[in-house]
């Protein structure tokens, strides 16, 4: 049930139209491999051998996060297969964006001897970037919002006219939770902009950080929104997020108990050492 009343396209030419929702991932995409070959230049990683890496996870993971949202909505498209193509209209879920991305990076560095937490710890910052935008795709084409709320409650957050007013639906006003999971995004991506540069930060720990921050505010946010993903009674996404948490947790305690100087993120050398 679609409560938002913005409107999803930007322009039409025709019978094709532009979309915000595409616009985001588009921008998203393009922040996200301007930092990715900023980050590889710094350590001598090869930028054609990355570039081909972060095709091939882009591809994977719409795909993966495009299966993963019509799996547990497939009563809406078994009688319409074809509207499983058109990602355009919305329906994507990062979990399983996320979840494809993870495995292609993980085979591709095995196939070529790279070290996959290397190239995670490049890709998780900029990652934040694009989810973040990402949010601002699912305002636009009415998802992802949350529980009824007042007025006065949104006023007092002191947000923008529009987020009010896109906010409103029949004489009653709903909760942003797209704005709370891309402000958490946002502040995501400035907290491993500032933790990159620790002295002694080891490889890996970059997407240890993210997997938990990530988790950590899905969860919570996941909680308020009316239109997540279920499997029984439980929300799948905060399923995920706890899996995922424990997993970055695990990743993080793992690598901290390497000695101080051994395998630092700093190290200009470290993408020849693999995991």
């Amino acid at each position: 049930m679609y409560l938002l009343k913005m409107n999803p396209v930007i322009f039409s030419i025709g019978k094709v139209s532009i979309k915000w929702y595409s616009l985001f991932i588009l921008i998203g995409i393009v922040i996200a491999l301007i930092y990715c070959k900023l980050e590889t230049k710094k350590y001598n990683i090869s930028w054609d051998f990355y570039f081909n890496l972060a095709f091939w996870t882009i591809i994977v993971g719409f795909i993966g996060a495009r299966l993963y949202y019509v799996l547990f909505n497939f009563s809406d498209y078994a009688n319409d297969p074809i509207s499983i193509l058109k990602i355009w209209q919305g329906g994507l879920a990062i979990h399983g964006g996320i979840i494809a991305g993870l495995i292609t990076i993980i085979l591709y560095c095995k196939k070529y001897a790279a070290r996959t937490l290397r190239m995670t710890d490049i890709a998780v910052v900029p990652l934040l970037i694009a989810q973040a935008l990402g949010r601002w795709g699912n305002f636009f084409n009415n998802e992802a919002h949350g529980p009824v709320t007042s007025l006065a409650k949104l006023q007092s957050a002191h947000l923008p006219k529009f987020i009010i007013d896109g906010m409103l639906d029949d004489g009653l006003y709903y909760t942003p939770t797209f704005l709370y999971e891309s402000v958490w995004c946002l502040i995501g991506f400035i907290i491993l902009m500032i933790v990159k540069h620790y002295k002694y930060l080891k490889v890996g720990q970059l997407t240890a950080i993210y997997l938990m921050w990530y988790s950590l505010g899905r969860f919570f946010i996941e909680g308020l929104r009316t239109d997540s993903l279920m499997l029984g009674g439980f929300k799948v996404a905060q399923i995920v997020s706890i899996i995922l948490f424990i997993v970055g947790m695990l990743i993080f305690m793992i690598l901290s108990k390497k000695t101080k100087f051994e395998d630092l993120y700093s190290e200009k050398n470290a993408d020849n050492i693999h995991f």
